[in-house]
């Protein structure tokens, strides 16, 4: 069983961020793409209908994470493995992140 996230560009919905056995992959979400005037969420990731594949956390979500007696705070509060980088970004990225983008986590099924 796979950890998901459902990511936000200004409040819509923008793509899918999961981690897989072999890393990370983010889609864009094909009503976000279709849709005229949305950006990409970084210059890192270029709109396209392929999914990014990447073996660690791509440095744009790693970027969203907080650092120093933050990330310490928040590890402690809950309850997370300061290494679990994938972990931080589900449960702390749906909120006061730095610019548009934000990671809201799906449910586990």
């Amino acid at each position: 069983m796979s950890r998901k996230g459902n990511v936000y560009c200004g409040g819509t919905l923008a793509g899918h961020i999961e981690e897989t056995a072999d890393g990370y992959r983010f889609t864009y979400d094909a009503g976000y793409l279709a849709s005229p005037g949305t950006r990409p969420i970084s210059l890192t990731l270029p709109k396209r209908p392929e999914s990014y594949t990447s073996k660690v956390l791509f440095p744009f979500f790693f970027g969203l994470l907080a650092e120093g007696i933050l990330k310490e705070t928040q590890c402690r509060k809950l309850k997370l493995d300061e290494n679990d980088h994938f972990g931080r970004l589900l449960k702390t990225s749906h909120t006061d992140t730095v610019g548009a983008v934000t990671v809201v986590e799906e449910p586990e099924v």
